[in-house]
């Protein structure tokens, strides 16, 4: 089998203030035809910039050096001729965040089309066609409805399909997967490894995958290559790794594994919220007049409970409404239904009769470099809320931002940084402590994970615990990864296109799942984790 992809003896650094730091220190391994390729690590390892390299993607102040042939060609040092004609057509990448790869000026249409006209000449229907049987293939529902949309009105998931299909467009002989299935629930994962396989399959094509769940690995790999401080540090066949890894670094990736349980609730536990049949329907609007024509159905009729000490966690697929629940209830969008917050009936309540309540209602989100302002020092960040609600009286605001980031296991010395200058498990601890630095109530954690590498995965649930049980707090847990919301949860709620399809406690659904979808979530969750 011949190879399609050599590297060998690739170094790469970057120059900063006039000094080099190096990130990819003498990287050798191959890729045959049809061959599938891991590349597993924790973030800064080198996988990225690894992947990158192989067709001249690094800005300027890379300086890369070793080889990197695609089909016997020199792509280190190759002209911007032979680089254009190679990249998204012989080799395509798909990205982690497709927020920030896709243009939010443009439509789904407009951006698939870009790369059928640069590379196959298809223009008008031939194109429009080929766009609408990429968007089926990648699980998107309704794709004729889909083409007019922009980036923003999808959901994370559907978001990273419209990268899928970008990245197959052409039909390419290597496809470099950057942590595709990062932001998608797992029964969508299922779906596009499945897809990926097929294709590899039925096309005869290569693929490099790097990712740091090792559960993907071994479903899709024919072979393992270890990353740890920009070397290799093991490689050899998938079931090999799995079976007898050799390198205690392998071997501290293959154990980390968010396990468990959380402590129980408190039998007098307070109610920190409740909803009663809650309803979050959103119109569509056509023509001139704007006139409502339908409506997207977000969320019908939930009725849900949350407890001092007590987490629910809400699962479910990408767009089935589990984000749009925990808003509502923060009341940070509008609803219909009742929505109780700590024996208050806070429906109606306008914006200032709430402001009161907003310093115990927090929230952490998905991706924590996307949440922390880039112009705004740790400190600053962490400190916002006191700014907006104050400090309590005779302290500070920098003594409590000290307190917090000691309890979270940052440094107080980092205070000073920007988020740039931490890791991405190091921007979830900011992100968590300026939720944490007001002392809520309630906290909405969503999808505050899945972003991270697996060993960072446990330490932040570990966190996460360790709170919930020193302050008594409520958590709304939304998340994809079931083995982390069995970890979290003590109740559970399955949603799927804005219905309450099962709730109940988190060992009931996981043990005993009545209804089909869940059981369909189960198996997708814990087939890919074996």
């Amino acid at each position: 089998m011949s190879n399609i992809l050599e590297v060998n003896d690739l170094r790469v650094s970057f120059r900063q203030d006039g000094q080099v730091f190096p990130a990819v220190k003498g990287v050798s391994f191959s890729i045959a035809k049809g061959e599938t390729v891991a590349l597993v690590g924790e973030s800064g390892s080198g996988k990225s910039v690894t992947a990158l390299s192989t067709v001249s993607l690094l800005g300027d102040s890379a300086i890369v050096e070793g080889s990197v042939t695609y089909n016997n060609e020199e792509m280190v040092g190759a002209s911007d001729t032979l680089l254009r004609k190679v990249r998204g057509n012989d080799i395509s990448f798909i990205f982690q965040e497709p927020m920030t790869s896709l243009n939010p000026l443009h439509t789904l249409e407009r951006q698939l089309i870009e790369s059928l006209e640069l590379h196959q000449g298809l223009t008008g229907d031939a194109a429009r066609a080929r766009v609408l049987e990429l968007l089926v293939k990648v699980g998107i529902r309704d794709p004729e409805t889909r083409l007019g949309a922009y980036p923003h009105q999808l959901s994370g998931g559907q978001r990273q399909r419209v990268m899928i299909a970008m990245a197959l467009a052409n039909g390419p002989e290597l496809l470099i997967a950057d942590e595709p299935t990062t932001a998608l629930d797992v029964t969508i994962q299922a779906q596009i490894l499945e897809l990926l396989a097929d294709l590899k399959q039925a096309e005869d094509m290569s693929l490099l995958f790097i990712t740091h769940d090792l559960g993907i690995v071994r479903k899709i790999a024919d072979r393992v290559c270890v990353m740890q401080n920009g070397e290799i540090v093991e490689t050899g066949p998938t079931a090999e790794i799995f079976s007898n890894p050799r390198h205690p670094y392998t071997q501290m990736l293959l154990s980390a594994e968010s396990t468990g349980s959380p402590d129980p609730v408190k039998p007098d536990a307070e109610e920190i919220a409740r909803t009663d049949n809650l309803k979050i329907w959103f119109p569509i609007q056509r023509g001139f007049l704007k006139r409502t024509v339908g409506y997207v159905k977000a969320v019908n009729d939930a009725s849900i409970a949350v407890r001092a000490g007590e987490t629910v966690g809400i699962v479910g697929e990408s767009g089935s409404g589990k984000t749009t629940l925990a808003l509502a209830i923060m009341r940070l969008i509008q609803s219909e239904g009742g929505i109780t917050y700590r024996g208050q009936n806070v429906r109606d309540w306008s914006t200032r009769e709430l402001r009161r309540l907003r310093s115990e209602m927090q929230i952490v989100f998905q991706d924590p470099y996307g949440s922390l302002s880039p112009r705004m020092t740790c400190e600053q960040i962490i400190a916002e809320g006191l700014g907006v609600h104050g400090a309590p009286k005779g302290r500070s605001h920098r003594e409590m931002v000290t307190e917090v980031m000691i309890e979270v296991g940052l440094d107080p010395m980092t205070m000073h940084r920007y988020p740039h200058e931490f890791s991405g498990g190091q921007r979830q601890r900011i992100a968590i402590a300026r939720a944490m630095v007001l002392r809520p109530k309630l906290v909405v954690l969503d999808e505050p994970t899945s972003a991270l590498d697996m060993t960072v995965q446990v330490q932040i649930v570990n966190l996460l615990r360790d709170l919930q049980k020193k302050y008594d707090l409520a958590y709304l847990f939304i998340s994809h990864d079931l083995k982390v919301v069995r970890a979290m949860s003590h109740k559970v709620i399955v949603m799927r296109t804005g219905d309450v399809v099962e709730y109940g406690s988190a060992a009931d659904i996981f043990d005993n799942p009545q209804s089909e979808y869940t059981k369909t979530l189960m198996a997708a969750a814990f087939d890919l984790a074996s």
